[in-house]
């Protein structure tokens, strides 16, 4: 058998002690909050609910297009026709990512949302009790990521209603942007909040939290490694100790024989868990890039009032500009989401449209997948079928998924992107069709995966919280 030289040893064993002594309460942290994050995610406000939420379009009210109601031409990344309070406006975010709100009738430019404006919008949508109120912020907890920068600042709306929901109305777009619950808000301090650190002041500085993660995690890495090489070490199968396989009892016995038997799936969800921060900035992300929607949509100018006399139909509650190959398209949305495209997307429109993603490189593949495979799948999000798989011949490997309905680009990857969705996705949330399409086998391998996990941590708090009454000098 391997035999450490001693100074290794020695090290190997302190170095494990102290960094399981330094690390014990975020494992059983990370562990216990997962168990919460498996059916209770972080509050967002999902595409459904906020189509549920919105009034039909007073289409006798709109009198300008886009084109004269903007003021300029080109079609600006995101546009989108629809209802502030009983007034129709367009909301449009330009190249700069400033958000503007201009209305339907007049064409002016709108000025932030009023706290008693947000409460009768929010009155409007229903479920209101007898006494809702209204509070400003900047940010809060439910806001806290970069996603809401360009919406802030908030009219937090509680409806006073038995589930304890409040709805935070941008002052920008005069739009609810999130909905929460007492439940989800109370359980997410279970959940998410202490998995992902998000405490409101840390999360706010992306950088630093980021940073956080990174080294606390990174250090969480170590410290169950050096375990695993010492448990595996330590223990006998051929020639038992007299206690058995571990030569430890009481408490240290449990630790070792729960880090054997879990010490492996502990590991893993911790470094998938490290690789999630993207260390080094390996991994791309799922989101299309700048130049990649720019290139996709070309050239596409502002349409104007004749294109909306077509899609002016009762119980649509909003209609979004999509530029596909120097042409607009207008997707027109009821509550329950049932799209109506005008003009139809074409699939040699579309086609077209792809070829222009990555204009350096060429387009070598194009099919409609009617399933869903293992990049593009519905487990913790929702994901719609049919979608248009593309592949292109660059260097990275880069592919996209488009909607073929709107030609709308869904996710893209490329290489880093694909082994991310391996080394993360995979091992950490065990997004396994085998085991996510026949459930409760994902519930249960992870409940086992994690009470093996919870019994490594809290055994080595214990046996880390003795050390330390030991270590301290006596009175």
């Amino acid at each position: 058998m391997f035999r450490f030289p001693k100074p290794l040893k020695r090290w190997l064993i302190l170095g494990h002690r102290w960094l399981g002594i330094g690390t014990g309460l975020f494992f059983a942290t990370w562990v216990l909050s997962g168990l919460v994050m498996m059916y209770v995610p972080f509050p967002n406000l999902t595409e459904a609910a906020r189509l549920a939420g919105l009034p039909t379009i007073a289409w006798e009210r709109v009198r300008l297009g886009p084109d004269a109601a903007l003021g300029f031409v080109q079609l600006p990344p995101d546009l989108s026709l629809g209802m502030r309070g009983d007034a129709p406006v367009y909301r449009a975010t330009l190249d700069t990512g400033e958000r503007r709100v201009v209305s339907a009738e007049t064409g002016a430019v709108l000025g932030p949302l009023s706290g008693a404006e947000a409460l009768a919008l929010v009155r409007a949508r229903g479920g209101t009790g007898p006494n809702p109120t209204v509070t400003t912020i900047h940010r809060d907890q439910w806001t806290v990521t970069a996603r809401y920068d360009s919406l802030r600042p908030f009219h937090v709306v509680a409806l006073d209603d038995p589930a304890g929901t409040e709805r935070s109305v941008s002052q920008v777009t005069g739009a609810v942007a999130l909905e929460t619950t007492r439940f989800a808000r109370g359980w997410n301090w279970l959940g998410s909040i202490p998995h992902w650190i998000y405490l409101t002041p840390l999360r706010a500085r992306a950088d630093l939290w980021r940073d956080v993660l990174l080294w606390i995690s990174g250090i969480a890495v170590a410290g169950v490694l050096s375990g695993l090489v010492l448990g595996i070490w330590r223990l006998r199968l051929r020639r038992p100790y007299a206690a058995g396989v571990t030569p430890y009892r009481g408490m240290a016995r449990w630790h070792h024989l729960f880090g054997i038997v879990g010490g492996v799936a502990l590991l893993t969800f911790v470094t998938s868990g490290w690789l999630s921060m993207n260390p080094n900035r390996w991994f791309s992300g799922p989101s299309p890039t700048p130049a990649m929607r720019t290139a996709h949509a070309g050239q596409a100018s502002l349409p104007g009032l004749d294109a909306l006399r077509g899609l002016a139909s009762p119980g649509v509650v909003e209609v979004r500009f999509i530029g596909l190959a120097g042409q607009v398209h207008a997707v027109a949305t009821d509550a329950e989401g049932r799209r109506r495209v005008e003009p139809p997307v074409s699939p040699d429109s579309l086609r077209a449209a792809a070829a222009r993603l990555l204009p350096a490189a060429r387009l070598v593949a194009a099919e409609t997948l009617t399933a869903y495979d293992v990049y593009w799948y519905p487990h913790h999000e929702t994901r719609i079928l049919p979608v248009v798989r593309v592949r292109f011949d660059d260097p990275a490997a880069t592919s996209a998924y488009l909607d073929p309905e709107t030609g709308e680009i869904l996710m893209r990857l490329d290489r880093s992107g694909r082994l991310n969705r391996w080394l993360f996705s995979g091992p950490h949330r065990l997004d396994f069709a085998i085991l996510t399409g026949h459930r409760p086998a994902w519930d249960l391998v992870l409940w086992t995966l994690n009470g093996l996990g919870a019994g490594v941590a809290l055994t080595g708090i214990v046996l880390g919280w003795r050390r330390l009454r030991r270590s301290a000098p006596s009175r």
